[in-house]
């Protein structure tokens, strides 16, 4: 069973650094897209930020500038480096990833979440 394990969030104060990361394991023959969402109460899942297999990034315009997403293909990690955090990312933070387990199955998957609560 593919699965995705985030890890890194938790509490920090406004203007403060995380670092989450998310490792894929399981019958992985490749991973295509990998990105990070984040949901807070009442609101839609937003996409973050998202990197292709070669290391294209994209990112939602409130992040830019203050988060870097990275991967480690060696390790199907996905890593998501947050400075300069606001009140206003608060969220339950969800890694996504596009894998592909054999020829006729590609599939998206997603992690549990990990909370990241910026104080003010």
């Amino acid at each position: 069973q593919v699965q995705l394990v985030e890890s890194g969030g938790g509490l920090v104060q406004a203007g403060g650094s995380l670092r989450l990361s998310c490792a894929a394991s399981g019958p992985i023959f490749s991973i295509n897209d990998m990105g990070w969402y984040r949901q807070a109460p009442g609101k839609q899942r937003e996409l973050v930020t998202v990197i292709t297999r070669g290391g294209s990034t994209n990112y939602a315009d409130s992040v830019k500038g203050r988060f870097t997403i990275s991967r480690d293909n060696a390790k199907n990690t996905v890593y998501l480096q947050m400075n300069s955090l606001k009140p206003e990312d608060t969220a339950v933070y969800y890694c996504n990833a596009r894998i592909r387990a054999n020829i006729v199955s590609v599939m998206d998957y997603w992690g549990k979440g990990t909370l990241v609560t910026v104080s003010s």
